[in-house]
């Protein structure tokens, strides 16, 4: 997928509620947009690839990882049900604070530089193949207009909010005590419901173990349904 498929290039694209925000746009915004993307942008977009590619390994190897390898798993991916399931696997505090900030951290930053380089070409992308509805894009666009002290740390493991924060050019210094804040309370949060669920959620896991080839079957078969969903979404005119 090349850079002019994506949009990633071109300031034009069409906004959250189908207008051209090219049309909405002040001459000096225009000319923001008009510029070339940094030397490092194409650096985002590897990455962020590599991130969806372990999202995607975790999404399909997590019934065998839950409890053999749960720091891995977590390394790969900080969804929800991984850093629930690596706390009841019997992660330790330290691997658990220090893995998940890092992941949660990487996929931030990511996304929020590629933001800054690529500004609407990115969201384009998210739209188009990452299965973001404009409606959704645009509640987001509303809620930072309205607190983004708020809207960052209680969304800090989305990829849109962080793109956006790039796209908005968030000062560094504000995202990062928002990001730690948010990363913070989102590690706590989940620490103690798996500690205060432990006995449903063993429950939960001794389920998946005791069918785990038909729940690897079941998640590798459905991560390529929603990635080809997404792709053919997004090739579609």
């Amino acid at each position: 997928m090349s850079e002019a498929d994506t949009g990633l290039n071109g300031p034009g694209v069409d906004g959250p509620d189908g207008r051209d925000d090219e049309k909405h746009l002040t001459e000096a915004e225009l000319a923001e947009l008009s510029e070339p993307a940094p030397w490092w942008g194409p650096l985002t977009i590897v990455a962020f690839a590599g991130l969806v590619i372990c999202s995607n390994i975790a999404n399909a190897v997590w019934a065998k990882w839950d409890n053999e390898r749960p720091a891995g798993l977590l390394a790969l991916s900080s969804r929800v049900r991984f850093l629930v399931a690596a706390v009841a696997a019997g992660i330790g505090v330290v691997p658990y604070i220090i893995i998940g900030t890092l992941r949660i951290a990487a996929a931030f930053v990511v996304c929020h530089l590629a933001g800054r380089a690529y500004r609407n070409g990115v969201l384009r992308v998210f739209t188009r193949y990452l299965g973001v509805t404009p409606e959704a894009l645009e509640s987001y666009h509303r809620g930072l207009d309205r607190a983004e002290i708020v809207v960052i740390p209680f969304f800090v493991g989305s990829n849109i909010v962080a793109a956006l924060t790039g796209v908005r050019r968030t000062s560094p210094g504000r995202l990062a005590v928002l990001l730690a804040i948010g990363i913070a309370g989102r590690l706590a949060l989940y620490w103690w419901l798996a500690k205060a669920f432990e006995g449903q959620i063993d429950d939960v896991m001794k389920f998946i173990d005791r069918y785990q080839i038909w729940a690897i079957g079941i998640s590798i078969a459905l991560v390529v349904l929603v990635n080809v969903r997404n792709l053919r979404r997004g090739a579609a005119p």
